[in-house]
């Protein structure tokens, strides 16, 4: 199969999920491109090129709507930038494998814990604002280090992280979607530029990828606006079970891409 004949197609639907849930979109860009014979190296390097258009794209509609929360989003941001460069490094020093089993055992609570935790808001307006104090100050870096340390070790989008901490501190799903959209946009300038230094963008396929992920950004976040905050959070755990699922059969050593 062609990689360059179904890169629209994955572009498409990466941009659409990955923005209506805050994950970037990588989750189906990576194993799509392997299936269709990227090597994997090129499709997780090329995936976090494609991500920094999903998120511009998914950030400059959220931000139409009011939904962003621009300190927030800067706060993460800061601290998951170097601590991605940490988690890149430990991979030559830590059971990768182990580490991915825990995390990807913890992400299926996560997703049990985010199917069925009811936010108290029924409706998608932007009104409720974090409150700012010695917990949020406290827990908004801490969850940055560790959705950079999450991004680094096992390649996975700080989103991940971002969602569940921000809706946690009581901000509405709407809200946490787009702000983890936007943190995405910042940390993925630095996993995209050290993958095209290391020769891991295949810029064709980045090409033909990045128009339809823009479309697709667009898309979602129009869609996620007229989505219920119950009905994002059930499908923010669907997409959370698929990763932790991959994770899992991989630290088992199943040949999945």
């Amino acid at each position: 199969m062609d990689a360059l004949f179904i890169a629209p197609i994955v572009g498409l639907a990466a941009g659409v999920v990955g923005s209506m849930l805050g994950l970037g979109g990588g989750f189906i860009i990576v194993p799509l491109l392997n299936i269709a014979g990227v090597d994997m190296k090129i499709a997780v390097g090329t995936s976090a090129a494609a991500v920094f258009f999903n998120a511009v794209s998914a950030t400059v509609a959220y931000a139409r709507y009011g939904y962003v929360l621009f300190r927030v989003g800067v706060l993460i941001s800061a601290s998951a930038v170097a601590s991605a460069y940490f988690g890149a490094y430990l991979t030559r020093y830590l059971d990768v494998d182990t580490l991915r089993l825990a995390f990807g055992s913890l992400l299926l609570f996560v997703a049990l814990r985010t199917a069925t935790t009811e936010s108290g808001r029924r409706t998608p307006a932007a009104t409720a604002q974090l409150r700012w104090g010695n917990r949020a100050l406290l827990l908004l870096p801490g969850g940055g280090v560790l959705a950079g340390l999450v991004s680094g070790l096992f390649g996975v989008g700080g989103g991940v992280v971002n969602v569940p901490l921000l809706t946690h501190l009581g901000v509405s799903m709407h809200q946490a979607v787009a702000t983890s959209s936007m943190t995405i946009t910042l940390t993925s300038i630095t996993s995209a530029t050290t993958h095209y230094v290391l020769g891991n963008v295949d810029v064709p396929l980045l090409a033909a990828l990045a128009p339809t992920v823009l479309v697709g950004a667009q898309v979602g976040a129009r869609i996620a606006r007229r989505t219920s905050s119950r009905t994002l959070k059930r499908g923010f755990s669907a997409a959370l079970v698929f990763i932790a699922l991959r994770m899992v059969l991989k630290s088992l050593g199943f040949r999945i891409p």
